[in-house]
């Protein structure tokens, strides 16, 4: 499955390291942002299908983000991510599919999570 991506988190080594990671995996990363603020800006200019958001950004948090994602006239999905905490319980209710720690990222695990109903 073809799917547009953009990539949120504070760290440009994991920016990286994803976007590599997914596009070797048929992913489109269309975008990459640093902030929440910028991840918003970015999503209602580039229209992803998904963006991969870490929890602990320097302005917003990700379930900020997540809500102002969602609220938007084309929403994309949203899967979180950290490498601190699992924050998989604290995801329910947010809007976001899921959560996956940054080390369990890959193309079949976004496909596993975006696939469940």
């Amino acid at each position: 499955m073809q799917s547009t991506v953009l990539i949120v988190d504070d760290h440009p080594s994991f920016r990286g390291s994803a976007r590599a990671l997914l596009a070797s995996e048929g992913y489109d990363v269309i975008g990459e942002a640093e902030t929440g603020a910028e991840a918003v800006r970015l999503a209602k200019e580039l229209h992803p299908d998904l963006v991969v958001l870490d929890v602990q950004l320097p302005d917003l948090n990700g379930f900020e983000v997540t809500a102002l994602l969602r609220a938007l006239e084309a929403p994309p999905e949203v899967v979180l991510t950290s490498s601190r905490d699992d924050y998989s319980r604290a995801v329910v209710g947010t809007g976001a599919r899921g959560f996956l720690p940054k080390d369990a990222l890959s193309g079949k695990a976004l496909d596993e999570l975006l696939s469940r109903t």
